[in-house]
């Protein structure tokens, strides 16, 4: 075909491979959203291209959309078997949820497609490792019933030679967390007696908090929503530099996924927990899908704590975990939760607030999609694109909030480019706390402040601080470490 000019007319083929050299160039420059969007043009009008598929399914690994990468990966081996990159591609997004089974095959089969490939046949290597570690591990778990484990802080001296910060007496005070935050800025490890204290002072204050938790937020004050941090410790310090230290005056709503992934979680988690001991009512934390066991032992969080203290206190924190409240509501308005919504109608407050929370996430179930949901621009349910919890339409979001006579949903779990993002018709909001996510995303940090009586919601952004050279998922397991 020709064009006014008398030139050729790119097929549709032609077409379709200068999207995907675009998509490739978005995807290069860390800008995933933009690459999906463009590989599925590709796709649109070429969708017998394995590459196609095997492409959009890692710039969906890269948005932590594991069952889109799944699907994409199958569908491309689906077109080619004899395609490694699909195979590849499927085998690391099951890697990042876990099914290590699954990983295994998908390896083997790229081992026995290019036998003599040695990074297929290292990662091989570490996915069996890793397989076989997990069933050990499930094996004594499922004979021996795990105990509470307890540490008397009491009983361990602090050496002379300690010079970090102190805790006189019992109580620990506004000084001793200003001096532990100064301390963990340069890198200083807090003495195990003070980090075992405040772990066994926060789980007296969470243990007995409902699983959903009414706060009440008076006339002309205010209250500021922060999504995940992540162990990014030194974007936290800079949110308390634009905002102000947490107080009961200046209280904060930490919503989930504190840990995991950045490098300094254990440095962030010990200053939320020691400001939730400080003041009760100035420090409010929501669980993350991130504030459990296998998430900590995929990335990161646990083999920290390991590093930089012991396994003892890495089983503490999985107890604690327990321990968080999934949700909260504010002034009777405003609903905030980690992940979303359900995949029923009919969830009422009272459904949240009888869920048994002092366990690991299960697989299905509210539990589940307070952790995992996430909301999607059309109507109705669609599959999740994490291949956990469900993915929910704004008339999802308006019906729950009708029969909960609520107004707004706040949630966090998503990188959202400018820190946070306001959908489905402004009845719901995510919002995102870790800016330039992983080192890699180039995305805004934000948090939200709500003024009491209107509750109106106010966006602060911010981009990322400089940090010490210690790479995200640096105490990840090797076969985690390299998804990043």
């Amino acid at each position: 075909m020709a064009n006014a000019n008398g030139g050729s007319l790119p097929t549709g083929s032609e077409k379709a491979e200068k999207l995907k050299e675009s998509a490739n160039v978005a995807f290069q420059a860390r800008k995933y959203a933009t690459a999906i969007s463009l590989y599925t043009q590709a796709i649109e009008l070429c969708n017998s291209n394995a590459v196609y598929w095997a492409n959009r399914a890692f710039a969906h690994t890269k948005l932590e959309e594991y069952g889109s990468a799944i699907a994409d990966a199958t569908r491309s081996i689906e077109i080619d078997p004899e395609y490694v990159k699909g195979y590849y591609r499927r085998g690391a997004a099951y890697l990042a949820m876990g099914k290590f089974n699954e990983a295994l095959k998908d390896f083997r089969q790229v081992c026995k497609i290019v036998p003599k490939d040695p990074d297929a046949t290292k990662k091989l290597k570490e996915c069996e490792r890793a397989v076989q570690k997990i069933r050990f591990e499930e094996a004594i778990a499922s004979e021996h019933v795990k105990s509470c484990t307890v540490v008397d802080f009491r009983t361990i001296d602090v050496e002379e030679a300690y010079s970090g910060a102190r805790i006189e007496g019992d109580k620990i005070t506004l000084e001793f967390v200003k001096t532990m935050m100064e301390d963990f800025k340069n890198q200083k490890k807090l003495h195990k007696r003070y980090a075992f204290q405040i772990l066994h002072e926060v789980k007296e204050l969470l243990a007995p908090l409902p699983t959903l938790v009414n706060v009440n937020v008076p006339n002309d004050t205010h209250i500021t929503i922060c999504g995940d941090i992540h162990g990014q410790y030194f974007d936290l310090m800079n949110i308390f530099d634009l905002n102000g230290l947490p107080s009961d005056e200046n209280p904060y709503l930490f919503n989930g996924d504190f840990v995991d992934r950045g490098s300094f979680s254990a440095e962030v988690i010990f200053t939320l927990f020691a400001f939730k001991c400080l003041y009760n009512s100035g420090m409010h934390l929501s669980r993350g899908n991130h504030e459990s066991k296998s998430m900590n032992k995929m990335y990161g969080f646990h083999g920290e704590v390991k590093s930089k203290y012991n396994e003892s206190m890495a089983e503490i924190f999985s107890e604690l975990f327990c321990c968080l409240p999934l949700a909260h509501v504010l002034n009777k308005r405003i609903f905030v939760v980690h992940g979303g919504l359900f995949s029923r109608d009919g969830v009422k407050l009272s459904d949240i607030r009888s869920i048994d929370r002092f366990r690991e996430p299960p697989d299905e179930g509210l539990m589940c999609e307070l952790l995992w949901s996430d909301p999607h621009p059309g109507l109705g349910r669609i599959p999740s694109k994490r291949g956990a919890g469900v993915a929910f339409g704004s008339d999802v979001t308006q019906k729950f909030l009708e029969e909960n006579n609520l107004e707004l949903v706040v949630r966090s779990h998503e990188v959202k480019e400018e820190g946070y993002e306001e959908e489905h018709g402004g009845k719901l909001i995510t919002v995102f706390s870790a800016p330039n996510y992983c080192d890699q995303m180039n995305n805004k940090g934000a948090f939200i402040k709500f003024v009491a009586p209107k509750l109106k919601p106010q966006f602060t952004k911010f981009v990322s601080v400089p940090h010490p050279n210690v790479r995200p998922m640096a105490y990840a397991n090797n076969i985690f470490s390299w998804l990043s």
